[in-house]
């Protein structure tokens, strides 16, 4: 594809002088003068042969050209600064994205000894909503990701499996303090869905055989794990969660497993981190720590079901 493009230095004073309605405020921030701003945009004119400003007594507006240019050149301009970020001088701060549940669950409290233990290893967590667990290092402000996926990733990432999902329905501590529930217990209570298309209900039923015996209710609908867990363990119903992210909170008996069967769910938790950027050893680090850290919980003994 042949790129005819005009001058970098022409487009980038265009977006700020855009940005800021003003060719002063835009000369500040590029530290050129404003007569620099005035030529750069010049240069744009000539090469679009449109007009890109028009001046209004002090107002500066765009012209329906310029505001048409205007979101392509600073999403490009966006884009460039990430990537580059990937090989620009490391500022000893790794950028992780994480799903809430297992932020909240897990990670949280591993990152939190993590620091302790590396004082110089800072590691800054955003916690994510994500109806299907994604990350865009080229448009993202991420060094690294935890995602629940089954494996098939881009080759410029490198991945790591940190653990399999196994899906197990979850109640009170109260409600499962005589044992494991019967068949018609299961039938009667209310199940409470922590995905609005109730599909790791209906992954569970389906892997254990109760699909026909357990039909799939309306119950109340979440659109997290974390909100399906808790409302579980309140006693409003019967949840499904993750045994890794529950095994805790059993242990404590802060949460107690009415049927004692886990079904995998297919997809597993991956760390990924792209395989260009300049912190590799520090990632690593990470990397094994949080494999050691799932080496270390005490899962339930239950039974496990591919």
């Amino acid at each position: 594809m042949n790129r005819r493009l005009p001058p970098l230095y022409a487009l980038r004073a265009f977006e700020a002088a855009a940005r800021h309605a003003s060719f002063t405020r835009a000369a500040e921030e590029l530290a050129i003068t404003q007569s620099a701003v005035s030529r750069h945009i010049r240069t744009l004119e000539e090469h679009f042969d449109c007009r890109l400003f028009e001046r209004h007594g002090r107002s500066l507006q765009l012209s329906e050209q310029a505001r048409a240019l205007l979101p392509g050149v600073s999403e490009g301009f966006d884009s460039l600064a990430r990537a580059c970020a990937i090989l620009q001088a490391d500022d000893g701060v790794l950028r992780l994205k994480a799903p809430t549940t297992l932020t909240v669950r897990w990670l949280l409290a591993r990152l939190s000894h993590y620091r302790l233990a590396h004082a110089d290893a800072e590691v800054q967590l955003t916690s994510a909503w994500m109806d299907v667990d994604k990350v865009d290092f080229r448009q993202e402000p991420f060094d690294c990701a935890v995602l629940l996926s089954d494996g098939n990733f881009s080759d410029e990432w490198e991945s790591t499996l940190l653990f399999e999902e196994w899906l197990i329905p979850v109640c009170s501590a109260a409600d499962a303090a005589d044992g494991p529930w019967s068949l018609a217990r299961l039938q009667a209570t209310e199940q409470l869905h922590p995905t609005v298309d109730r599909r790791d209900w209906r992954r569970w039923l389906h892997a254990t055989g109760l699909s026909e015996a357990v039909p799939l209710k309306s119950g109340q609908m979440f659109d997290m794990l974390e909100l399906g867990i808790v409302a579980a363990s309140r006693g409003y119903g019967v949840s499904i969660g993750d045994l890794l992210m529950v095994a805790e909170d059993v242990a404590l008996g802060r949460l107690g497993l009415p049927w004692p069967t886990a079904v995998f769910s297919g997809e597993s938790y991956y760390l990924v981190w792209p395989r260009a950027h300049r912190a590799q050893a520090r990632l690593r680090r990470l990397r094994d720590y949080l494999l050691a850290e799932v080496q270390a919980v005490v899962l339930p003994a239950v039974e496990c079901l591919h």
